[in-house]
Formats: C-alpha cells, structure tokens, sequence
C-alpha cells in the first residue's frame, strides 16, 4: 500500500523534487516527452460549480450524500485521468495529455447527473452548454468531452445493480427497545435500502459496526435517557437558548449547506482543479460509505428513538424508568431507527477528511434558519453535532458519540486506499 502526504502542503514538497528530478533529467540529454496538461493551468471553478449544480439536482434525503459522491468520483476521474496528479478511482484508463480537464469534468458530471435524474435534463443540458462555452473550441476541447464521457461511464457501470432503490422489508416492532415509526406523521424507514448497498470503497457496510446500544436497564442507558428526556424535551427549562439554536442549526445544515461548505474551503484555499477534484471524491466517498454504514447498523439493531423510549417506559421491564406519555422532543423526530446517529457519521467524516486533506478542519457551514458557523477543529464540530443531537431531543449521547467515530474510522480507511497522489 503507497502512504500519502496528509496535506497540500507534503504533497508540494514532492511535487517540487519531482521538478527538480525532471529538470535534471533533461539536461543529461533525455529524450523530450508529450507535455502534460499543468493542473493549475486549467479553471478548478468547474468542479465547484458542478457540485453546486449537484446539490441543487439530487433530492435532500440521506441518499443524497452517496448521489454527491458518484458525481463526484466521476469527475475526480475525468480531471486525474488526464492531469495524472491523483491515482484514478477503480479505473486505468488515463486520457489525452493535452485534453482540457474542464470539459471532462463538466461533460462527466452531467452524464453522471442526467443517468439519475433525468427529469433535470433541460437543466443540466444548459448548464453543460455553458460550462464548454468557456473552453476554447479545438481539439483539447474535444479530446476533454470524449474523455468526461468515458470517466462518467465507467462510474455508471461500477454502480449497476448497487443495490439502489431494493425493496426492503423493515421489521415491525413487537418488543421494548425496537424502532417503530414515530410521531406526528408515523411514516415508515426513510430509504432503507441505504443500509444494503454497495459500497463505494469498503469492502462491507458491516466493516465499520458500532454493535449494539446501550441496553435497557443500564447504569448508562438510564442516564442517557434521563438526559434527552430532561434537556431535549421541547418545553426544557434547562436547555439554554445557545443550546436551542444550536440543535436547530446542525438540522438545517445536512445536503446542500454541507456542499456549500466544501466550496468555501476550496475557493479560500485556492486548490488547483485536481486538489479541489479530490477533496470534493474523497469527502464525499467517504461520507456515502459512512453513512451507508449508519444505515446498516440502523436495519440492524433497531433501536427505538428516545420519543418511544420516554412515552412507552412503561413497558420497558425497568422498574427505574417513569415514563411520560405526552412527552415531545424539541425537534420533530426523524423517519429511522435511533442507533447509531446518521448526521453524526457523516460530519465525523467530513471533518476527517478535510483535516487529513488540507491539514486541519478550517470550515464555514450556513444554516438558512440559523446562520453561519465557523469551525476551526475537528473536535469542535463533532462535540457541537453530538451535543445537537441531544439536545434536540432525538438521540441518545453514545449514539452520536459512537457515529462520530463510525465516519472517522471509514475516511481514514478510504483514504488510506484511495485518492493518493500519483508517484
């Protein structure tokens, strides 16, 4: 296995005595050889104003994040394959030295988006024509939009029967502690086929398995109920007014403000189009199959939301529990079981990922309800979306704390494996 530079910054030294080495090579007289397309001389907007299309395109429910990332591996693919920065992902096929890595971008992303969404068509036909009327018209231009299709057609087919959209029968809850759907709309698992598919670049969704919560009558287990009951209850005395608008603020966030934020950090970094390709794949990869995992353990284990928990505590065999019937939670109950926590997996992810890529965790997220937020570490965003998550009075606190870990532990694997700079 090839280890890789953890920042941008490694990675520059190496390129730099890559130079030298070449520099060197050619004054003893070697043999001249096609030059490559420069990463930084090609528009890395592309890649930014493709996710934005994306995010404006794919639906906002959990199976968003893995729509995100096969846009974005097709695009990564596209760029690297003729950038030769970055090993391609599940791919050996590289393109044209000299093909204009905008054009395989913009045509990739759109192939890819078009095959899923096909209702956005017109849309994104426009957004395509756009995006080529800025390349000038030649045969970099050309050799770039046979390239793109041949990048996106390669995703396409790796995600052939991936188990996207399977019909899975979610069991009905006949015991104290299993998941049935909850208050005010009752509605069924959200995409449950999230937890079968396969995934993007672990070997298995059950690689990762946080097993099972806390088991009723627990020194830990009560505590943690008491907690959501007390802080997360919608008409809390305790929880602060900064708690409040904080729980709010990391509800709104998921889908499109999270991609907002991976834009903001590559515009103010400044990364070239193959950096700003791999941090949008790599991210994005590793969020699909970590909250792929989340969804696995969700089918899995079952385990009931504290609104179940904390109005049916009677019937949960604890003498130490009291239930209370009317009891409801600040924020309105997602449609899935409890454990382990969804947006908890995928922030551990991200800020993973975007400490390891860029070498710290330095992101603004803006809630359309709550404003912005600037995060300066990745143990100040995963401490804010565990205590969130409480604090809405939707999750237990190992749930969050246990997923956290779930997206932290899939991106160091994913990228240990994938997305390392080229030698």
């Amino acid at each position: 296995m090839r280890h890789h530079p953890s920042s941008l910054a490694a990675r520059n030294r190496s390129r730099s005595i890559g130079v030298a080495v070449l520099l060197t090579v050619s004054l003893v007289g070697a043999a001249p050889v096609a030059a490559v397309q420069p990463a930084g001389q090609a528009d890395p907007a592309v890649i930014t104003n493709w996710n934005e299309i994306a995010a404006a395109t794919i639906p906002a429910n959990p199976a968003a994040f893995l729509n995100y990332a096969v846009v974005h591996l097709a695009m990564y693919n596209a760029v690297v394959g003729i950038t030769r920065e970055y090993e391609l992902y599940k791919w050996d096929v590289d393109g044209p030295r000299k093909a204009s890595p905008e054009a395989a971008a913009a045509v990739a992303a759109h192939r890819v988006l078009k095959t899923y969404f096909g209702g956005a068509a017109a849309n994104l036909d426009a957004e395509l024509a756009a995006s080529l009327a800025a390349v000038p018209d030649g045969v970099r231009k050309d050799q770039g939009v046979r390239y793109g299709r041949l990048a996106a057609d390669r995703i396409i087919a790796l995600r052939a029967n991936d188990g996207r959209g399977a019909a899975v029968t979610v069991p009905t809850a006949d015991a104290a502690g299993e998941w049935r759907p909850t208050p005010p709309a009752f509605a069924p698992m959200a995409v449950p086929w999230l937890g079968g598919v396969t995934p993007l670049a672990l070997d298995s969704l059950t690689q990762f398995d946080p097993g099972a919560p806390p088991a009723i009558g627990t020194a830990l287990y009560r505590a943690e109920l008491e907690e959501v009951r007390l802080i997360g209850a919608a008409d809390s005395p305790t929880r602060t007014t900064d708690q409040t608008t904080t729980a709010r603020y990391f509800a709104d966030i998921p889908f499109g403000p999270m991609e907002t934020g991976l834009r903001d950090v590559a515009t103010r970094y400044a990364l070239d189009i193959s950096d700003s390709a791999r941090l949008f794949a790599a991210t994005n990869t590793s969020v699909a199959d970590a909250i792929g995992t989340a969804w696995n353990a969700k089918l899995k284990y079952l385990w009931w939301r504290p609104i179940t928990a904390i109005r049916e505590g009677h019937d949960d065999g604890d003498p130490a529990t009291v239930p209370v019937p009317d009891w409801t939670p600040l924020l309105t109950t997602p449609p899935y079981p409890e454990w382990p926590s969804g947006l908890c997996s995928v922030l551990g992810a991200i800020t993973t990922s975007l400490h390891h890529l860029t070498g710290q965790v330095d992101v603004t997220i803006v809630s359309p309800s709550q404003g912005g937020r600037h995060f300066s570490s990745k143990g100040q965003l995963d401490q804010n979306c565990i205590d969130a998550r409480v604090w809405s009075g939707i999750h237990f606190r190992t749930s969050d704390a246990v997923a956290i870990g779930i997206g932290t532990g899939v991106t160091n694997y994913v990228l240990d494996r994938y997305f390392a700079p080229t030698p």
